[in-house]
């Protein structure tokens, strides 16, 4: 089983592009108004509608510390806190924004311990 969260977007060419271009996202299922991207087994969508959903965080796990590094270059100017260790969730994150201002995070957990696949 699986599941797919889907956003509201009034500018879905250029949000798809950004998760594809900068986080290496792929489009899984193409339909008249929406786009399915996947990263890994994280399946999300963007619909084009009147409004923008900008809530909640777009999460990105990655498998270290250089991973999210280099998600951190690649994601540039829309960085918005660099890379940095969070001893509250023992993790290493950044956060970004995507072209309407939803929140995306790039991190990886250190505790080796934790399994999310």
């Amino acid at each position: 089983m699986t599941g797919i969260v889907f956003h509201a977007t009034e500018r879905r060419e250029a949000v798809v592009e950004f998760y594809r271009e900068r986080l290496g996202a792929t489009v899984r299922v193409e339909q008249p108004d929406c786009t399915i991207l996947a990263f890994g087994g994280f399946l999300f969508g963007f619909c084009e509608r009147d409004e923008v959903d900008d809530c909640g965080i777009l999460t990105f796990v990655y498998p270290d510390r250089d991973a999210v590094d280099a998600a951190s270059e690649r994601l540039g100017d829309a960085v918005v806190t660099p890379p940095r260790e969070n001893e509250t969730y023992d993790i290493y994150q950044c956060f970004a924004e995507d072209p309407e201002g939803r929140t995306v995070e790039c991190q990886v957990f250190l505790d080796e311990e934790v399994d999310i696949e």
